[in-house]
């Protein structure tokens, strides 16, 4: 059995944006059959590899469109990479994009169960867990209130508290952490630890450079889509910290 619980390598992953305004599906569509649609060729992320061992908690770093949250798409298997592969050990808690799972129209009790389905808990489980669900999430007022009205840090408590209910063998965390306030991203920190201390392996993307050397053992310093730099967390961040304090 595998030390990792990801192991990816030569990542590339290519998109191919068009050159031209289509107002409408249909004009993109007849364009594109026809062979009139220009693209331009962007590569997101450049000869990738990172291997994470079962229980660690790694960071990733880099400016807005350095390929962070595409990285973990990939890892998650939302995207597939253009070249290069992914192994990965264990199941997944994706917390990539606030409302993913989630349907805005119905209310958060009802997301409850829809959203505890898609992640494969029984009925039965999800009233088990129900409780400890609203409890974590604060949301006992706003159970009956459809999601559109909510706040998107109340969408990240919701999506925070259904991910963590049962113990995944990694979670993934794009920038979550940083809506809501304060006190409850403490929480949620908390709540990562506890994870960590059990076995699971954790990989987190924040913009908040205390918050990575808090929780991590490792980072990954993306840059333009290409590794910059990979090491321990204390030298990684002393080094991105004094790159971008000049920006």
């Amino acid at each position: 059995m595998s030390e990792y619980a990801i192991d990816a390598k030569n990542i590339y992953m290519r998109f191919n944006l068009s050159k031209e305004k289509v107002d409408n599906m249909k004009e993109f569509f007849i364009k594109l059959v026809k062979r009139q649609l220009m693209f331009d060729e962007f590569i997101a992320l450049y000869d990738v590899s990172l291997s994470v061992k079962k229980g660690e908690v790694l960071g990733i770093v880099g400016l807005n469109g350095s390929g962070k949250s595409t990285f973990l798409k990939i890892v998650s298997g939302i995207y597939k990479p253009s070249l290069g592969t992914v192994q990965v050990n264990g199941s997944i808690a994706p917390l990539i994009e606030l409302g993913t799972g989630f349907d805005m129209d119905l209310t958060a009790r009802e997301n409850i169960f829809l959203n505890g389905a898609i992640l494969g808990h029984s009925t039965k489980e999800i009233r088990e867990k129900f409780d400890e669900i609203v409890k974590f999430s604060e949301l006992h007022e706003f159970l009956d209130v459809p999601l559109k009205n909510f706040s998107s840090g109340m969408v990240a408590r919701l999506g925070f508290a259904m991910a963590t209910i049962t113990k995944p063998d990694i979670l993934i965390v794009d920038e979550i952490l940083s809506v809501g306030d304060f006190l409850f991203q403490e929480k949620c920190e908390r709540r990562i630890s506890e994870m960590m201390n059990n076995g699971t392996t954790v990989i987190i993307v924040s913009h908040s450079i205390d918050q990575i050397e808090r929780l991590c053992n490792r980072v990954l310093w993306l840059e333009k889509g290409k590794t910059r730099m990979l090491g321990e967390t204390e030298e990684v961040c002393k080094a991105y910290k004094t790159t971008t304090s000049k920006f």
